[in-house]
C-alpha cells in the first residue's frame, strides 16, 4: 500500500511533464473511445438484424405456391401449384417437429363499413396459429379461436388503425363492421411490433373467407408454421422435406425451385446472427489494437521515466526501498495515466453512442449502445492494460543497482 508521499511523488512526477503525460493518456484515451464507439455501432446493425425480423417469427418456415419450370411425369412447365387446405391438414397431422401452423387466404382489398364511415383494407382468412407467426399483440378482445374456423362464423380481428378510422375514440370490440356488405362483428383489436401498414390488416377465420370471399374454394395463398426450439440443422431437413412432401402431392419434380417458395426463417436468421457475430468480432480485434498501441505507447513513455529516475531509484534503494515497493511505485503511475485517460475515453464513447441513439435511424442500423457488461469490461481492460504497460518498465527500476545507479549522470 502506498503511502501520502508516494501518491505526491507520483503526481509531481506527471506534473512535470505535463505534455509527456498528455501525449500518452491521448493514445491510451484514444484506444478505449475507439473500442467503445465500434462496440456501439456494432452493437447498432445487431439492433437492425432484430429490427427487420420484428415482425415475424424467426423460428419459422413459409410455403408459397408458384409455377413449375420444369417438365415431370408427363406433365408440361408452367402450370400453377394450388396449395389448399388439405395441405394445411397434412402438415398439421404428419410433419413432426411444427409447433403453431396457419394458412393464409389474402383479399387485397374489401370496403369495410361501420359507424357511417367506409374504408378499404388488405384482408386475410387465417388460422388461430397466425397471431403466433406475425408477432400479433392482441390490445382488446381476443384472436381467431378453432371453433369461429369449425363453425364458419362472421367474426373478425381488426387493426389498431382500422379501429381508430372507422370508431375514432370508441370502442370497437362487439360492434359489427360490414366487409363488402356482409355484417362481421369484431371480436379483437391488435397492434404489431411491424411498420403501421400491418395495423391496416383485418383477419378473419380463413374458413369464413373462403366460403364469403373465394366462392367456396378451399385454396390457399400461404402456409406458415414454427418450429419451436429445433436445431437449425433439423429446420433445413424440415424445409427440404416440406418441398418434397407438396411435390409428391401436386406432382412437380422436387428439383422445381418455382413450384413453391420455401422460406426457412431459421435460416436466414442465423445467417444473419453470423454475421453480426463476426462484426463484433473484428470490432474487438480493431478497438484491442488500437488499444493496444496506447499500452505500447505507455510502456515506452515509462520505461523513458525511469531512465531518467535511475540515480533517484538508486538512491531510494540505498536507503532501504524494497524492489517491490519501487514496483509498485511505477506501476501505480502506469495504471494512474491509463485509468484516469481511459475512463475519459470511455465517457466521451459513452457520449458520443447517446448523441446518435437521439439522432435518426436507419431500419439497419439502429440504437447504437454499449451495455453494462461491455462497460465493465472496458474497465477492466483499462486497469490490466496500465498493469501491462507498467510491468517491463518496474521491473527494469526493481533490478537497478544502487552502485551503478549512483554513478548514472
Amino acid at each position: 500500500m502506498l503511502g501520502f508521499d508516494a501518491w505526491r511523488e507520483i503526481f509531481d512526477a506527471l506534473r512535470a511533464h505535463p505534455l509527456r503525460t498528455t501525449l500518452t493518456g491521448f493514445s491510451v484515451a484514444w484506444g478505449i473511445f475507439i473500442l467503445v464507439v465500434l462496440l456501439g455501432f456494432g452493437q447498432a446493425l445487431e439492433n437492425g438484424v432484430v429490427y427487420q425480423f420484428r415482425d415475424d417469427a424467426v423460428n419459422s418456415i413459409w410455403i408459397s405456391p408458384g409455377q413449375t419450370s420444369l417438365p415431370h411425369a408427363g406433365l408440361r412447365p408452367g402450370r400453377e401449384v394450388q396449395m389448399t387446405l388439405a395441405d394445411h391438414q397434412e402438415f398439421a397431422e404428419r410433419v413432426e417437429g411444427v409447433d403453431r401452423i396457419t394458412s393464409r387466404l389474402r383479399v387485397r382489398s374489401v370496403e369495410v363499413r361501420a359507424d357511417g364511415k367506409s374504408e378499404f383494407y388488405a384482408m386475410r382468412g387465417v388460422h388461430p396459429g397466425h397471431a403466433a407467426l406475425e408477432n400479433t399483440i392482441i390490445v382488446e378482445g381476443r384472436y381467431l379461436h378453432p371453433t369461429d374456423l369449425e363453425r364458419v362464423r362472421k367474426v373478425v380481428v381488426i387493426g389498431r388503425r382500422v379501429s381508430e378510422a372507422l370508431f375514432e375514440d370508441s370502442s370497437a370490440l362487439g360492434e359489427w363492421v360490414f366487409l363488402n356488405d356482409i355484417a362481421f362483428r369484431v371480436v379483437g383489436i391488435f397492434t404489431d411490433e411491424g411498420s403501421e401498414g400491418e395495423e391496416e390488416i383485418i383477419y378473419v377465420p380463413i374458413t369464413t373467407a373462403q366460403r364469403v370471399f373465394a366462392g367456396g374454394s378451399d385454396r390457399i395463398d400461404q402456409l406458415m408454421f414454427t418450429t419451436g426450439t429445433l436445431p437449425l440443422e433439423t429446420t433445413e431437413l424440415m424445409a427440404e422435406g416440406s418441398r418434397e412432401r407438396l411435390a409428391a402431392r401436386h406432382r412437380f419434380a422436387v428439383e422445381d425451385e418455382r413450384a413453391v417458395f420455401v422460406n426457412n426463417l431459421n435460416e436466414r436468421f442465423e445467417q444473419m446472427r453470423q454475421l453480426t457475430g463476426g462484426i463484433r468480432m473484428f470490432v474487438w480485434l480493431i478497438g484491442i489494437g488500437t488499444l493496444a498501441a496506447g499500452v505500447v505507447g505507455v510502456s515506452n513513455i515509462m520505461m523513458i521515466a525511469v531512465r531518467e529516475r535511475t540515480r533517484e531509484i538508486g538512491v531510494r534503494k540505498a536507503l532501504g526501498a524494497t524492489p517491490l515497493s519501487v514496483v509498485a511505485l511505477v506501476l501505480t503511475e502506469s495504471v494512474v495515466i491509463t485509468a484516469v485517460a481511459g475512463y475519459l475515453g470511455l465517457v466521451l464513447g459513452v457520449v458520443l453512442l447517446e448523441v446518435g441513439r437521439r439522432m435518426p435511424m436507419t431500419e439497419y442500423f439502429r440504437q447504437p449502445e454499449v451495455d453494462l457488461g461491455v462497460a465493465l469490461s472496458a474497465l477492466a481492460l483499462l486497469i490490466v492494460s496500465g498493469t501491462l504497460a507498467g510491468l517491463l518498465p518496474a521491473r527494469r527500476a526493481a533490478a537497478i543497482s544502487p552502485i551503478e545507479a549512483l554513478r548514472d549522470e
